[in-house]
């Protein structure tokens, strides 16, 4: 087949494609609609009982009817503001993505330290009293939505899908997810489980220190995403490759997966380079984040059955690099 035929053959492909309808294109978890325009929003949730206030910032578009909520926790020492590459493409997709602020383990723990005191600053913060702050935050922040969305003429009304609802985070703030979706204490009890919760995306995932991994994770009963890198080492806590890659395994059966990026280090989840990094960013780090993140959201909150079978399929391998590794369960 000569080259002049074969380049005629991609362009009637390509025609044909683009004069589908969004429904009937091939499903792809990257594309956005040119029309979406993200809003953001700060707000602040008052916890009346602890005395306590949690800082928010909201990415949503326009909708006509209520969408799914995805709620993100930051890791130690970082903010609301942190992580907009994720809040702007799952707003673009149609969630309202709520991303909570930790007082305790945010940015004012190490922003007014001398340089030479910040680290001593960060260790001392992740501590249990604040992994037990942020764990309650989530149920306060939830509640909350729920208020604001059958309040008329609140900006947030009437807008968001309750019972369809995200829960996600990096580092400590993975911790957390794993606390509030489904993670056993040492004692055996899902403590902070909220039922609320639909689904649930861990980035740089910790196991217990104390206590059996498989004991710790074997009642989770919803879909689990879990990511980390094969040099994911966290600067606090002695987080490490070996503890992130031992959740995975210890999950039970049904929608669970698993994404370790080849050389991705801790800040590859992030906006920005850590202190201590070696490796160069790597451009495609979030290109696979922003893709599966997106896909398991489609199948697990919007009840996307294309995006089921992409997720369950050879979709993550065409976002993926060669040494990337790829499981579900």
């Amino acid at each position: 087949m000569n080259r002049r035929r074969v380049c005629k053959l991609i362009f009637i492909v390509v025609m044909s494609v683009s004069r589908l309808s969004p429904q009937d294109r091939p499903y792809d978890p990257m594309t956005v609609q040119d029309s979406a325009k993200i809003q953001t929003l700060d707000l602040t949730v008052q916890d009346e009982v602890r005395k306590r206030e949690i800082p928010i910032r909201i990415y949503f578009c326009e909708s006509t009817s209520p969408v799914p909520v995805v709620i993100f926790s930051h890791g130690l020492g970082g903010s609301r503001e942190g992580n907009p590459y994720l809040g702007n493409h799952w707003a673009a997709r149609g969630y309202v993505a709520v991303f909570m602020q930790h007082h305790g383990s945010d940015a004012a723990v190490w922003q007014d330290k001398p340089i030479g005191e910040r680290m001593k600053a960060m260790q001392k913060a992740a501590n249990t009293e604040n992994l037990l702050l942020r764990v309650k935050d989530v149920p306060v922040v939830i509640d909350q939505l729920e208020r604001w969305t059958k309040t008329d003429r609140h900006v947030l009304s009437a807008r968001l899908n309750m019972k369809k609802i995200g829960m996600s985070g990096h580092s400590f703030g993975a911790v957390t997810t794993q606390a509030v979706s489904g993670q056993k204490t040492p004692q055996g009890v899902a403590l902070f489980t909220d039922s609320r919760i639909t689904a649930a995306i861990a980035l740089s995932p910790t196991s217990p220190k104390r206590g059996r991994a498989e004991e710790a994770f074997g009642g989770v009963r919803i879909p689990w995403l879990v990511m980390t890198g094969t040099k994911d080492f966290g600067l606090v806590g002695g987080g490490d490759p070996e503890s992130r890659m031992k959740v995975f395994p210890a999950l039970p059966p049904g929608d669970k997966y698993e994404l370790v990026l080849d050389r991705a280090e801790h800040s590859a989840f992030s906006d920005r380079a850590l202190p201590g990094d070696t490796e160069k960013r790597n451009p495609n780090h979030h290109r696979a984040i922003l893709a599966i993140s997106t896909a398991f959201w489609d199948a697990w909150l919007a009840d996307n059955p294309a995006a089921r079978l992409w997720l369950n399929g050879d979709g993550p391998r065409s976002v993926l690099e060669t040494n990337d590794r790829w499981l579900t369960k």
